[in-house]
């Protein structure tokens, strides 16, 4: 093996070792965690950039909407703090949704790495905590300013010195002190374990800086897609996707041009801003268009800064996937998370019989307030009140040679809490979390399912909750003459109807039940197969042929 061959291999080798440092980086912040969002479902991400600022490798570990997006925050984190004040020790933080990853609840914390005195780096990680104050998490809002406490980017420590009076201000302006601080910790925590395998795998490999190993990342990470972008057929391709809103349907137009060098996503003709929280900073929009190219069309090569820089997204400043400061953006998620589906039905266009029907896209996030009665009916003990956060998932797409999955988190690749640790965080019952009958569009190929879910609060308690769900007005369609999925629906257990989105209230002795959407069927029911049917109806899938 020559020279030049061994080096390579060595190269890899330490690659590879760098991704582990950065999974573990990412485990330290999920045991360490106090929200159920991260020790349950993996909201965060956790990522190594060079000195420059550039993402060399992040932890498998994560959502595409947290990676992406702090893909591009470290450098805005550098450029406030400034070159001349980062110090060994320092910890840099922000909830800043234009600079971070587009709303209030995700903290972003940055921590620069230094070997032997010398910047060599930076570790970076996100983390969704449970509440920031203002109007809780939920669309409401009319500008940010009503969503929470916002801290710009700033130092939580200086030379190792935690900043008391920052932990002091988020202490007093939000709900779940602990964990909102105790999350915070977790994040700088997480950082520090990185830099200290970082530490190890550099000296084991005689390593003084980063600059050499990182540019053999990128070099083969940015040819490897080059490569797959100059086999594509270049030209432009559109789509339109219509999904409900809040108050109003929201349009997203996508065009695609696709040349030997980059793809451009452009999002113009999409519907202009929201006056409420389901506005999406480009930051956040970008993200989820490039995972939606990543996956689709690059899905091999790992993500970092030069497998990344091919794929351009813009979006006018008059689009709802561009929203600009002060809008309220808290439950972006609701937009993001349907963005790479309609980037998917571009590609579809592009290469058919490549990609998924459209799927439920968004999480079902279920924010509830649990507040004890008073009165005659208040409990004997005083009750507790508590802030309660859950994921559910509806059905994905059909696939052009399989089904969709069931109640699964696509795109944002969460887990659902599971159901004993989220009873353990306040009180409230699940009578039910099953997946949904008949959910799922038909088609040679069928949509995967939604879930029903039923909740209530415990005996001596009443709850509110904030709605901020999607796909109940427009259901996911097909592909290929495959039928579209079932939409979703919010109710009472007594046939109450209740909206899709904002605060509400579920009284005393009833229950919240929630139907998730299903994933869109791909190719002619006719088509498909007997066996299949036959085991769809054997497992209750479908309710009839």
């Amino acid at each position: 093996m020559s020279t030049n061959a061994l080096s390579n291999v060595h190269m890899q080798i330490m690659w590879n070792r760098l991704i582990s440092v950065v999974e573990e980086q990412a485990i330290t912040l999920i045991r360490t965690a106090f929200s159920t969002s991260v020790r349950e479902s993996g909201d965060l991400s956790a990522g190594v950039f060079n000195q420059a600022g550039q993402m060399i490798a992040q932890a498998v570990t994560g959502t595409p909407g947290h990676v992406n997006a702090m893909a591009e925050a470290v450098g805005h984190f550098i450029r406030d703090i400034g070159r001349e004040e980062i110090f060994e020790g320092d910890v840099y933080i922000t909830n800043d949704p234009w600079k971070g990853t587009g709303h209030l609840h995700d903290f972003t914390v940055v921590s620069p790495s230094f070997r032997d005195g010398s910047l060599i780096g930076f570790f970076a990680c996100t983390a969704h905590v449970v509440d920031v104050g203002g109007r809780g998490f939920g669309p409401d809002a009319n500008e940010v300013y009503e969503e929470g406490i916002f801290v710009p980017i700033m130092k939580f420590a200086e030379r190792g010195k935690v900043n008391k009076d920052l932990v002091n201000i988020l202490r007093n302006n939000v709900r779940e002190a602990h964990q909102v601080v105790g999350d915070v910790y977790s994040l700088a925590a997480c950082n520090e374990i990185g830099h200290r395998r970082l530490m190890d795998m550099m000296g084991e490999f005689k390593l003084s800086d980063l600059e050499g190993l990182s540019a053999f990342i990128f070099d083969r990470s940015l040819e490897a897609t080059l490569e797959r972008l100059k086999a594509l057929p270049h030209g432009s391709y559109d789509n339109v996707m219509r999904v409900d809103g809040y108050g109003s349907p929201i349009d997203i137009a996508v065009r695609m041009d696709v040349a030997s060098d980059h793809i451009l996503v452009d999002f113009a003709g999409t519907s202009p801003p929201s006056p409420l929280g389901i506005n999406c900073p480009i930051i956040y929009s970008a993200a989820y268009a490039c995972y939606a190219l990543k996956c689709s069309l690059v899905p091999e090569v790992p993500n970092n800064y030069a497998s990344l820089l091919p794929f351009r997204v813009s979006a006018p400043t008059d689009c709802i996937l561009n929203a600009q400061r002060p809008a309220p953006v808290a439950v972006r998620h609701v937009l993001g998370h349907l963005v790479p589906d309609a980037v998917l039905g571009a590609v579809h266009k592009m290469l058919p019989g490549t990609v998924p029907a459209e799927g439920s896209g968004a999480l079902w996030n279920l924010h509830v307030s649990v507040r004890p009665l008073k009165g005659a009916e208040a409990p004997a003990d005083g009750g507790q009140r508590a802030e309660v956060l859950l994921f559910n998932s509806g059905g994905t797409g059909a696939r052009p040679t399989l089904d969709g999955l069931s109640a699964t988190a696509f795109p944002s690749g969460v887990h659902s809490m599971s159901i004993e640790a989220t009873e353990h965080v306040g009180p409230v019952v699940f009578w039910r979390k099953e997946l949904r009958d008949d959910s799922g569009g038909n088609g040679r190929y069928r949509g995967g399912l939604g879930q029903v879910v039923e909740i209530a609060p415990k005996a001596g308690h009443e709850i509110s909750f904030n709605a901020m769900f999607d796909r109940i007005e427009h259901p996911a369609r097909g592909r290929e003459g495959g039928e579209d999925g079932q939409p979703g629906a919010v109710h009472l257990d007594d046939g109450t109807k209740l909206r899709a989105k904002g605060r509400q209230h579920v009284p005393a002795g009833r229950r919240l039940i929630l139907e998730l959407p299903g994933g869109g069927g791909y190719g002619p029911a006719a088509e498909r197969d007997p066996d299949s049917r036959s085991r769809d109806q054997r497992l209750d899938y479908v309710r009839n042929g």
